[in-house]
């Protein structure tokens, strides 16, 4: 009777860390997909940024990372090339020529 329940026991701890195996790894899984896509989301955000600073001077921008698109009285939509898609709005003005984000987005597909 005690062999059984020594067994019994035994037997639960080993399934108990093959549980915890299993939790850990699916938590690096987790921890390598966050940083992968905050390192995308940078990426993305960092592109929009680029565009949006050499809107008034598009000829000076080397690579267009971006689509940027014109809805009319100084107002521009600037998206990413790069996954995730970010897609903002930017009013420009007139007198300084300043770029004012208005909205921003998350473009999902």
């Amino acid at each position: 009777m005690i062999l059984a329940w020594i067994i019994a026991l035994l037997m639960l701890l080993s399934t108990l860390v093959i549980y915890l195996e299993r939790a850990s790894s699916i938590r690096i899984v987790e921890t390598n997909t966050i940083q992968q896509a905050q390192s995308h989301f940078l990426a993305a955000e960092k592109a929009v940024l680029e565009c949006e600073q050499y809107l008034t001077a598009l000829s000076d921008l080397k690579n267009k990372a971006c689509f940027i698109q014109s809805i009319g009285n100084n107002r521009w939509l600037i998206s990413s090339k790069v996954k995730p898609v970010i897609q903002i709005g930017v009013v420009i003005d007139e007198k300084s020529g300043a770029t004012k984000r208005v909205n921003w987005r998350q473009v999902f597909e």
